[in-house]
Formats: structure tokens, C-alpha cells, sequence
């Protein structure tokens, strides 16, 4: 699999100055962790779910999460997993199909070792399990099953546990459950693969609700979960972890938005500037401000309930051109004793040991996502992807 996949081979030469790199669900945690990009979320009760699957893996979607958990009713747990059983057996009969990584997410531990039983052979297409009410004290029974199940199948499983708990929101426990996450997650590093932040659930502790001109970092209590999430578990000093950015709520559905503009180039200027204007009045605005925030903040990728979301996070995931050049320039091996230098842009100071951390971390971006052309900008990416 690869970001921008689903792309003509002529459509990504002429969108990538670098095309992303390809990967499978056996590369490594480091690479898949940066690539895990929208994270499309689905109800594990979709009666057509190995059709929707390959269906979206078609558009672009890398990642998905197969849910147990809040987004169906208490009385459809078990329909739900026996839905999912089958539908693993049936892309697994399908010889070739082209997966995105998927990720079952339980409400209890003991639902890890049971579904892996049953999954049987299909577990192969399993990439692991996310982990609700993520807490150290609620977590370690998770990781622990997740263990087992592991050793019992042979098959590499990873956790993405959900930061989602109130006593993690609460300003008088927020410091002691963040070094309980810490302690449970850092006990098994090798098996976590990126911390989900559950803002839905952060708001409703206040009954809140962000509007869609809105984003998480505009309402404040929220705000400084993240904060703290990001300070405490999202060092860059090999102590943290890749942390993913919140769930939009609003969407509209692309192809009604953006077929009008599209019977022409969308490279011609005039089509950049309707594209956007079309955006901002569908109230993308808001999703795209936000990624740009979670960005900002040190999150990387997004939680996503709606296929519409996924290809506007990933098109703002692809590394510019300018960003590309500044930390290739950081990172070249004479830079090592430090230094300053003006960007190959001309526009900015690029200091080798203060700048080392993003740039490192722009380059692994950059792998996974691609690098665009010079004159490639985001407006260009998000119209090459739209379905015709």
C-alpha cells in the first residue's frame, strides 16, 4: 500500500517532487505509525463490510478501525463480532485484495484472545486492536491480553489505546493519570503504536459541542488536554509516542461539492480559487483549519468518521516542497557540530540542533506521504484525489 495509490502513476509524477514510499502491514511501527494518516472508523455491523473495506482502500483510505465499541448499541455486540469473523473470512478468500491496515476496537479485555481465536487464519489481516478509556489502571489488563493473543497466534498485533478518560480531563488528576498512561504504554512500547485522542467524549464530560467553524483548539478545556497529552506523551526525545488528532464531527459529501469545478483542469488558477471558496462554504473550513492545528501541536494523522474527511487530512499531510528542502538542508551529515543557516527559500533561519527534531520528523512525514512538486500546493493534491 501507499499514500496517493489510488492515483495514475502520471497523476502522482506530476503531483511529487518525492512519491511516498510503499509499505505493508509488516513494516515497521516507526513507518506505519507516520502512515497511519485519516483513520476511517466504521461500525463492525455493516452488513456489507469486506465490500466497504476494499471499497475504501480503492479511494486512498490506509487505516481503518472496525468498531465494537460506542458506535453501535450494547444489544449488537455480539452480532457485531460474529459480523466481523465472517467478513475477515471473506477477504481472506479474496486472493490479492488490496487491505488498509485494520484495527478491531473492544470494550473489554477478553474480547482481544476470543476474537483472534475465532478469526482463525484471517487474523493475518489484522493489524491489532484499539483500546477504549484508555487509562493505566484500565489499560494494563487490555495490553495484557493483546500480549496473549499475540503469542498465541504468531501474528504481530499493535494497540492504539483512546485518551478519553474524565480523570484525564479533570485538572486535579490529569498529572497522575497522564504518568499512569505513561507507566502502562512505556511498559509496552513495542507493541503501542499510536495514542488516539477521544475529544467526543472530553466535551461531553462539560455538554459541549465544537460548531463547524469551530476546531478542538478553540474550545479551551479541550485545548489543554491536548496540551498536556502532546507534553507528556508526545516528546521527541525517544521517550514519546506518535499522537493522533481529534475526530471531526461535519461533513458533506465531496463529489457533490467539487464535480462543477473539476469538468475543467484544476490546475488553473482560477479553479484553485473556486476550490477553496467551495470549501470554506461547505464548512471545510473548519476541518482543514483544524489539521492544520493538530499539526502545529505535534499530532499526527486523524481520527475520521466519514470518508470525506480522509483525503483533505492526507493531502495536508504531503511535506512541501519548502519544508522537504529545509530539513534536507538541516540534516546533511557537515551539519552535525550545529550552526545556522539561511534557508535555501531565503525566507527563514534554519538552526541545525534546535531544528534537528522537526526535521527528522518532516523527513519521515515526507517518506510516507510524499513531497510535492514546487509548484504543487495543497489545492492541487485535494482535486487530484476527488473521484470523477
Amino acid at each position: 500500500m501507499r499514500h496517493f495509490g489510488h492515483l495514475a502513476p502520471e497523476v502522482r509524477q506530476r503531483l511529487f517532487h518525492q512519491e511516498p514510499c510503499v509499505f505493508t502491514a509488516d513494516s515497521e511501527a516507526r513507518l506505519l505509525a507516520a502512515a497511519l494518516g485519516a483513520t476511517l472508523y466504521s461500525p463492525a455491523t455493516r452488513p456489507r463490510l469486506a465490500d466497504d473495506i476494499l471499497k475504501q482502500a480503492a479511494h486512498g483510505v490506509i487505516s481503518m478501525v472496525l468498531c465494537l465499541e460506542d458506535s453501535i448499541d450494547d444489544a449488537d455486540v455480539e452480532h457485531g463480532e460474529e459480523n466481523l469473523v465472517r467478513h475477515f473470512a471473506d477477504l481472506a478468500a479474496r486472493p490479492g485484495a488490496d487491505l488498509p491496515l485494520l484495527f478491531i476496537r473492544v470494550r473489554a479485555p477478553g474480547q482481544i484472545p476470543d476474537l483472534v481465536r475465532r478469526l482463525g487464519p484471517s487474523v493475518r489481516l489484522l493489524s491489532g486492536f484499539v483500546l477504549p478509556k484508555f487509562t493505566g489502571e484500565r489499560g494494563l489488563p487490555f495490553l495484557e491480553a493483546l500480549e496473549s493473543a499475540e503469542n498465541a497466534s504468531g501474528r504481530r498485533l499493535f494497540a492504539m489505546p483512546v485518551l478519553e478518560s474524565p480523570e484525564l480531563l479533570y485538572r486535579e488528576s490529569r498529572v497522575e493519570t497522564l504518568e499512569g498512561i505513561f507507566r502502562a504504554v512505556d511498559k509496552y512500547r513495542d507493541r503501542v503504536l499510536a495514542l488516539r485522542l477521544g475529544v467526543t467524549d472530553f466535551c461531553s464530560s462539560y455538554g459541549l459541542r465544537r460548531a463547524p467553524d469551530m476546531t478542538a483548539y478553540d474550545v479551551q478545556v479541550v485545548a489543554s488536554v491536548i496540551a498536556d497529552v502532546v507534553n507528556m506523551l508526545g516528546r521527541a526525545d525517544g521517550t514519546g509516542f506518535t499522537v493522533t488528532g481529534p475526530v471531526w464531527e461535519y461533513f458533506r459529501a465531496p463529489e457533490r461539492m467539487f464535480k462543477p469545478q473539476l469538468r475543467q483542469s484544476p490546475f488553473l488558477e482560477v479553479q484553485a480559487v473556486e476550490l477553496r471558496e467551495r470549501l470554506i462554504e461547505h464548512a471545510m473550513d473548519g476541518l482543514l483549519r483544524e489539521i492544520s492545528l493538530d499539526q502545529a501541536n505535534g499530532l499526527l494523522g486523524k481520527t475520521c468518521i466519514h470518508p470525506s474527511h480522509v483525503l483533505p487530512v492526507h493531502a495536508l499531510s504531503v511535506v512541501s516542497h519548502e519544508e522537504y528542502s529545509d530539513a534536507a538542508d538541516i540534516l546533511r551529515p557537515e551539519r552535525g557540530g550545529g550552526g545556522v543557516m539561511r534557508s535555501a527559500y531565503t525566507n527563514k533561519m534554519n538552526e541545525v540542533k534546535p531544528h534537528r527534531a522537526w526535521a527528522e520528523r518532516t523527513l519521515l512525514r515526507a517518506e510516507v506521504f510524499g513531497v510535492a512538486r514546487e509548484d504543487v500546493g495543497f489545492v492541487e493534491l485535494l482535486a487530484a484525489g476527488i473521484p470523477g
